[in-house]
């Protein structure tokens, strides 16, 4: 007989939501009214289901609709809230517009996203152009809450929407000479201001990449969506990377780029600062960045006289799923 043992973050069998749960959460999500009472919505109050309707309407391309009526969707854990939608989305670090936390909102919107065109490359059986459409209508998408925890140690918690970054990996069917899979972001300085003001310094496109075990862990997304939405341009529209194990600077975003190589990528932040930023990113409340602790993070929304500080999780809390793949390794120096 076969036992299966379950993951820390699986959903148990009595926590699954009913279908007709589902499907009027659905109809509350698209913004119409409901009349279900509160004990209808398992772990999934109308706090939250308020705050995914409030969440302002954007244009979607057909297919991102479609998939959307057929999405799995998760309950929120006992234990977090989600960050509000306008500090998700109003709160970023995306160079290409510039280096305030605002600049994003304020300047993403000039960026074009379709057509979008993905360059699949390298070690690889099925390179070529690919479109979004391409990468995911085969796929279900999936919602992720995951906690996102910057390197400058501020965090939320975010409802992402996307596909494991492992089932498109095992379409496209890397040779196993391919041990890294290195991403790169758009470069297009006529639509990204960041990119001419004296930030600039960074070496574009901005360019991330992963062990290829750690880009077929089930934790790894490819997203196209948060808060039941399509992602916002400064949130890495249309296409962007989440891995919720590692500092925020890892999760690229607006993706042009995938490619299967034999030898580690060099990394933007790596090649820029290497004693600051390393190639693993690991979230570690035991390695400090050079210029400040590590221990505890600000957890967002927060405010001067109430800045909801917490203690920092090893790998952000996803531990029991992800340190397997660093057994042996000193990850103070290899950080």
């Amino acid at each position: 007989m076969l036992i299966k043992i379950p993951n820390a973050g699986d959903c148990r069998e009595h926590q699954v939501t009913p279908e007709e749960v589902y499907l009027e959460r659905r109809r509350i999500l698209k913004g119409l009214a409901a009349s279900a009472t509160l004990a209808a919505f398992p772990r999934f109050s109308w706090a939250e289901a308020g705050r995914y309707a409030e969440v302002p309407v954007a244009e979607a391309p057909a297919w991102f609709d479609d998939k959307l009526l057929h999405a799995r969707w998760q309950n929120l854990p006992d234990d977090e809230s989600l960050t509000p939608y306008r500090d998700a989305s109003h709160y970023n670090n995306f160079y290409e517009f510039g280096p305030d936390k605002g600049d994003p909102a304020r300047h993403a919107a000039r960026m074009v996203t379709e057509p979008w065109t993905v360059t699949v490359d390298g070690e690889v059986e099925h390179p070529g152009q690919y479109s979004i459409e391409d990468l995911f209508v085969p796929s279900q998408l999936e919602e992720r809450i995951y906690r996102l925890r910057c390197v400058e140690a501020w965090s939320m918690v975010i409802p992402w929407l996307g596909i494991p970054l492992a089932e498109l990996i095992q379409r496209l069917t890397p040779t196993s000479a391919a041990k890294y899979v290195r991403f790169e972001t758009l470069a297009r300085p006529e639509q990204m201001p960041g990119m001419r003001a004296g930030f600039s310094l960074i070496d574009w496109p901005y360019v991330e990449g992963l062990r290829m075990d750690e880009a077929m862990h089930p934790l790894t997304l490819l997203a196209v969506g948060m808060y039941g939405r399509v992602l916002p341009n400064q949130n890495g529209a249309p296409l962007r990377l989440v891995v919720p194990w590692k500092y925020g600077f890892k999760s690229i975003k607006s993706i042009v780029r995938i490619s299967f190589v034999r030898e580690q990528p060099q990394t933007t932040w790596q090649k820029m600062a290497p004693e600051e930023y390393g190639f693993y990113a690991n979230v570690n409340p035991q390695v400090s960045h050079p210029r400040w602790s590590q221990a505890r993070e600000r957890r967002l929304p927060g405010s001067l006289f109430s800045p909801n500080i917490r203690e920092t999780l090893l790998f952000n809390g996803y531990a029991d799923q992800v340190s397997h793949l660093y057994a042996g390794m000193d990850l103070s120096r290899e950080y």
